[in-house]
């Protein structure tokens, strides 16, 4: 019988100390979420990117395995990213892609496994469980 295990990944990236031209530049973040996508081995769907006034974008790529997604604050030379999977991916190929590409001095990123509390005995650890 197979063992179950976490139902997805998700990684929370955080980069710090970009150039502050890259984060402004829609074209340039979807090209690398998409790449990023690919080192990873994952399958592309679709991608959608939104730049505001007077600077900052959102943008999502879809994937296969689920998504990617981008918030950049380019006055703060800071963008936050996640990365979430249901597939079997090296996640860790994609991070590293976006630090180089976005040019990131500094950058912080965790590792959660989501859907633990469906497994028996399992809970996930946050400070706003109902579990007992």
């Amino acid at each position: 019988m197979k063992q179950a295990k976490e139902l997805g990944r998700h990684i929370i990236l955080e980069l710090y100390d970009c150039p502050e031209r890259r984060l402004n530049d829609s074209s340039l973040l979807e090209d690398s979420l998409c790449r990023a996508a690919e080192a990873m081995g994952a399958t592309v769907v679709t991608s959608r990117f939104h730049q505001f006034a007077p600077h900052g974008i959102s943008g999502v790529v879809i994937i296969q395995e689920s998504h990617l997604t981008i918030h950049t604050w380019p006055e703060h030379r800071y963008a936050a990213i996640d990365i979430f999977t249901c597939g079997d991916i090296d996640m860790e190929r994609g991070v590293q892609h976006l630090i180089q590409a976005l040019g990131a001095q500094r950058s912080d990123w965790k590792l959660l496994h989501r859907g633990l509390g469906l497994l028996p005995g399992k809970y996930p650890v946050t400070s706003n469980s109902t579990y007992p």
